[in-house]
């Protein structure tokens, strides 16, 4: 699953938002549908959600995100998933601070845990299996550096830049214990038919496929974000030796577009 500071062709890392940025984020609910092109013609696979809410006492962002197959997966494949993530951003410097992962895949089911020590500038992540406690624990630990997000912080922290066509970023973005570079670059503004019409939007795309990449598979991502104030992620194209994806925007609330 589904994941751009300076000048025109130059990358830089992200700027660090304001403390008080991350409030947008406050109360907003985010529903996706996905599609796969090669097999199933379109035909919908998955549903995605990522509600997010800010502890106003701590300034933390708590995302909690959750991609589900559905029923056409299981049918025609007999292959079905669920994918739980619980992101704690720190919303002042927008580092994440921990991620908790829910992974089940037919009747594999691992639960993990990552937790992020700026202070000894490590990363710690434990996973295990719910379904053998008798299995031992799978442990790594990697050095980082500020600023750090996992998967879906970053998708956060694009919103939280300006963008521009052109524009490019590098990311760092742990995933099970392990830190990758993303880079990404704007490509193009261009529109978009979207829950709230046609609207321009932002063209996106991070290099998470090959060689030490994110994915270490042939493929590309594209992700489309509103040219307005909160930069909404309205849908993202997935291309893989498995097939063409589509996610679009399918509700929302708490957030608007302008």
């Amino acid at each position: 699953m589904v994941c751009f500071a300076a000048c025109v062709g130059i990358s830089a890392q992200p700027a660090d938002p304001p403390a008080a940025a991350v409030r947008m984020f406050d109360g907003e609910i985010l529903n996706y549908e996905g599609k796969v092109n090669k097999i199933l013609h379109g035909i919908s696979v998955a549903e995605l959600t990522f509600n997010s809410a800010v502890d106003s006492a701590t300034n933390r962002l708590v995302i909690k995100s959750q991609a589900v197959s559905k029923g056409t997966l299981l049918k025609v494949f007999s292959y079905s998933f669920l994918q739980q993530y619980e992101s704690t951003v720190d919303g002042n410097k927008f580092n994440i601070l921990k991620t908790t992962k829910h992974d089940v895949q037919k009747k594999r089911v691992r639960d993990s845990e990552a937790v992020f020590d700026y202070g000894e500038k490590r990363v710690r992540f434990v996973e295990t299996d719910p379904k053998d406690p008798t299995r031992p624990p799978r442990r790594i630990a990697s050095v980082i550096t500020e600023p750090v997000y996992d998967m879906i912080s970053a998708i956060y922290a694009v919103r939280l830049q300006p963008l521009s066509v052109g524009k490019k970023l590098e990311f760092s973005v742990s995933d099970s214990g392990l830190l990758y570079n993303v880079p990404l670059t704007v490509t193009a503004r261009e529109q978009q038919k979207t829950i709230w019409g046609k609207v321009w939007c932002w063209r996106v795309e991070p290099d998470i496929f090959g060689k030490n990449r994110l994915i270490e598979r042939k493929g590309s991502m594209v992700i489309w974000f509103v040219d307005d104030a909160r930069r909404t992620p309205v849908r993202a194209a997935i291309k893989t030796e498995y097939g063409n994806f589509d996610i679009k925007l399918r509700s929302a609330s708490g957030v608007k577009s302008s």
